[in-house]
């Protein structure tokens, strides 16, 4: 009786807290449709930061967090997305929504180009490789006559938007990319991702097909990476090419995942606010902002190895979004003919 009792406890003390996480989520969601109704325009723009940020980190613990894909070159997708948007509604004059999701397919099948010869290439030299092919695109830019050279374009589209329209593009590309990083977690994909980040061999011995989870998941990176970017400079109004491409958008994610927790889901959300209020307040120190961010974050590796909501999940067990399965869930996976 005393078992019984404990699992009936435990299941109680389980379902108040998944009540407690719905609670938590309906509020912030809440909070964050209705922001523009009650908040100024100031803090509108930063939340619209967030959740930018916000997307560009989940898309980076993706492919770092959960695939094992240490990538210093998701500029790549950034500057395609805005140069995208740029080419699209500067030149070809083309609606705007329409162009950031193109830029996010033009990033996609510029992942899948470059997938065969990267991903021959294992850590750290993979992480190299989508930084040099980052540098060797920043250079085409710069000589490529059609997008000016290096001088630029104004993407005059942008400035007919309301602040309040590029938030709610920002809410749709944020609160989109944590559901799909969610949703594939919740997946056998999910679980293929996390064994060939453990152990490559162990994962393909297992059945996981390595070649194709790797490509999966980079596809994605590299659409909603695109996507973002579109909406990113959509609001920034101006690209150039050392600043579309610049490494600086790497080590934003990199910075947030570390801050928040790496491979966790609320990690990114997390890192994001932390990372968009402190480059807020860096502002007045232009010099030196990103070495106090570099400061900030080795104090918090020092303190919290993994991060944040890492180190609260692993000492207490603390989390609002969890991606984990049951092991019910998980055996059913593996062996979908088992009851």
């Amino acid at each position: 009786m005393k078992g019984m009792e404990r699992v009936a406890i435990t299941t109680a003390l389980g379902g108040r807290a998944a009540l407690i996480r719905r609670i938590i989520l309906a509020t912030i969601m809440v909070l964050l449709i209705t922001l523009p109704l009650w908040a100024s325009e100031g803090v509108v723009m930063i939340v619209f930061l967030i959740m930018l940020y916000m997307a560009v980190g989940q898309m980076w613990n993706l492919l770092a967090g959960y695939a094992g894909l240490v990538s210093l070159g998701q500029q790549i997708f950034i500057g395609l997305g805005g140069y995208s948007l740029a080419i699209i509604t500067e030149v070809y004059h083309l609606n705007f929504l329409l162009a950031i999701l193109i830029g996010g397919v033009i990033s996609g099948v510029f992942a899948l180009v470059i997938s065969q010869p990267i991903f021959k290439m294992k850590g750290i030299y993979f992480a190299i490789g989508t930084w040099v092919i980052a540098e060797a695109l920043t250079l085409y830019f710069l000589n490529w006559s059609f997008v000016g050279y290096g001088v630029g374009f104004n993407i005059r589209t942008s400035y007919d938007l309301s602040t309040n329209y590029l938030y709610f593009l920002s809410l749709i590309v944020g609160l989109g990319s944590a559901v799909l990083v969610y949703i594939i977690m919740r997946t056998k994909g999910g679980l293929a991702l996390m064994a060939m980040r453990d152990n490559e061999l162990a994962a393909e011995v297992m059945g996981v097909e390595l070649y194709k989870t790797k490509l999966a998941i980079f596809l994605v990176s590299a659409f909603v990476s695109g996507v973002t970017g579109g909406v990113l400079y959509l609001n920034i109004s101006f690209i150039q090419p050392t600043a579309a491409f610049s490494i600086d958008w790497t080590v934003a994610a990199v910075v947030i995942v570390i801050i928040g927790g790496i491979g966790t889901m609320e990690g990114p959300i997390v890192g994001a606010v932390i990372y968009v209020v402190l480059k807020q307040y860096l502002y007045n120190f232009p010099g030196i902002s990103m070495i106090i961010l570099g400061v900030i974050a080795i104090a918090i590796i020092l303190v919290a190895p993994k991060g944040i909501m890492g180190t609260l999940q692993a000492k207490f067990g603390w989390e609002i979004i969890s991606a984990r399965r049951s092991t019910k869930n998980i055996k059913q996976m593996v062996h979908p003919d088992c009851g």
